[in-house]
């Protein structure tokens, strides 16, 4: 069976099938997307039925996709090439049950609603293939895909500035794919099959490029160590691009500026996939692609990226701290928190990796509800200024329940989500000066203040939005509690925060033989490009 293709192509598949259905019938919209949904959940369970604890590659499923013949050139060949490993099954499996709960957000959308379904449908497909794609240039092809969708989704169905937002998410991430099809470019010109052997045939294959036997040396364009541009060797640069480009999606500072317009201006469902989801392929880009693929550039920029990590923390802590919005605040608490997945990569430990990795699920998990909750509030009164309420909690009490879990587990209170991954992380980054001096040690000590300025601007906003005599600055609207659609999306989500946090070891099952054997391949200087 192929089940991966399954998972990925049902919503493709499904847009095809909207196509042709009259654009006045718009619950048939929701219902067609909530199914196509519901049976991809329905897949996922065989998927888990079949993915075991042992790690590597599994699930593979290879066909031909292009081969081209050029001369002196030689052949080029890109593969339908998808698998799942401990890296990409929790992110393939959290992308699944976030664009089921998006969906069910959608229900307000109200105008457009083929476009908008149609939309939303595509975007899945791009999310969960560029997951799964080992071939570099399928990738590429699902990681582009990405772009048009948001780009509308924000564009048509956005707030006030939502022009002006699309545009720049457009514009950044369009930057960053630009820098990473460079790279894939003087990859294809320096890597060949192993099984070519006189043959020249260049190739995609992510597995291939890791393995550096694989280079072609002389090549003209070469990503070989003995060939350099400045006081870097073409691999240093080419590291330094598919990073920034990564980066840009992560995002760092200095790359993070897009995010908080997009998220304010995004609607609700589509805050909650740019959060729980498209954030997470810059942490996942670095760990498929930059580092395996370019081991020496990760040790020579190691310091660098571990510094971005840190300035993202404590800058974007910061920035949360001064906002007035509720969402913006969000926002660029998801930029402090994206920030500890970049420095827990940056230690190059195996405590580091695995604590990146649970960062990113656990922050999909937290940062769906957080935005959600923001949602739920601003239907009732088209008002997101957090000076604006008071004593939400009197009125609320559902919804305080729920904002609580969120808050607390976005501030890794131990027995939530949030705190697995943050551990980890700094255990990591204490060690890597022990082990590999990648990370020093004052760059660990420093990152512990983003989370005592996370405990500041979460523990201010309930003390001001939940707590005293009630007041909302339109005093005629009768707030309502959260309702049964309300519901179905934050229960699930409330539940993993808990569950991920009492049980990590249910996701550490799958993250640790993929961590492990990472920095066990990665640590081996014998892999090293040597001039």
């Amino acid at each position: 069976m192929h089940l991966l293709s399954y998972l990925i192509f049902v919503p493709l598949l499904t847009a095809l099938l909207a196509l042709f259905i009259p654009a006045r019938l718009t619950h048939s919209f929701r219902l067609l997307t909530l199914a196509a949904n519901i049976l991809q959940v329905a897949i996922l369970f065989f998927v888990f039925d079949r993915y075991s604890f042992q790690g590597g590659y599994q699930l593979i499923e290879k066909l031909p996709w292009i081969s081209i013949e050029l001369g002196s050139w030689g052949n080029l060949q890109a593969e339908y090439f998808v698998a799942l490993d401990g890296l990409s099954f929790p992110l393939v499996a959290l992308s699944v049950c976030i664009l089921l709960i998006a969906t069910i957000s959608s229900w307000t959308i109200d105008k457009n609603h083929k476009g908008y379904f149609i939309l939303l449908l595509i975007l899945n497909t791009a999310i969960v293939g560029s997951f799964c794609a080992l071939d570099f240039l399928l990738f590429y092809v699902f990681f582009e895909f990405m772009l048009l969708p948001m780009y509308f989704l924000i564009g048509i169905w956005g707030g006030p500035r939502r022009e002006y937002a699309s545009i720049k998410f457009f514009l950044y991430t369009l930057l960053g794919s630009i820098f990473i099809l460079v790279v894939i470019i003087g990859l294809y010109l320096s890597v060949k099959t192993p099984e070519s052997g006189e043959r020249l045939v260049h190739t995609f294959n992510v597995l291939h490029m890791q393995d550096t036997g694989n280079l072609i040396r002389g090549a003209s364009l070469a990503l070989d160590s003995t060939y350099s541009l400045g006081s870097f060797s073409l691999r240093h640069w080419a590291f330094l691009l598919i990073v920034i480009g990564f980066l840009i999606k992560l995002p760092a500072v200095p790359f993070h500026t897009w995010l908080p317009d997009a998220h304010v201006e995004a609607p609700t469902p589509i805050s909650v996939i740019l959060a729980a989801l498209l954030l997470k392929f810059g942490g996942y880009g670095l760990l498929r692609f930059a580092y395996p693929i370019f081991p020496d550039g990760a040790v020579h920029f190691g310091w660098l990226i571990g510094l971005m990590g840190l300035v993202s923390i404590i800058y974007g802590a910061l920035n949360a701290l001064a906002s007035k919005d509720l969402k913006r605040l969000i926002a660029y608490s998801s930029v402090s928190h994206m920030g500890f997945v970049l420095l827990g990569i940056a230690s190059a430990t195996v405590e580091g990796i695995t604590g990146a990795i649970y960062q990113m699920v656990s922050h999909g998990i937290i940062s769906a509800m957080l935005f959600i909750l923001a949602g739920v509030l601003y239907d009732r009164t088209n008002d997101r200024l957090i000076e604006n309420y008071s004593g939400l909690a009197g009125k609320m009490k559902s919804y305080t329940g729920f904002v609580l879990i969120a808050f607390f587990a976005s501030m890794g209170l131990p027995g939530l989500a949030g705190f697995m991954g943050e551990v980890m992380i700094f255990f990591g980054a204490f060690r890597s000066q022990e082990i590999n001096g990648l990370v020093p040690s004052w760059m660990a000590i420093t990152a512990t203040l983003g989370l005592l300025l996370s405990a500041g601007y979460y523990l201010w906003t309930i003390q001001r939005m939940f707590y005293g005599k009630y007041a909302a600055k339109n005093s005629s609207i009768e707030l309502s509690d959260i309702n049964r659609r309300e519901y179905i999306m934050l229960l699930p989500l409330a539940i993993g925060a808990i569950l991920f946090g009492v049980l990590p070891q249910l996701l550490l099952n799958y993250i640790n033989p993929f961590s492990t054997k990472f920095i066990e391949t990665w640590v081996s200087f014998e892999n090293f490009i040597k001039p």
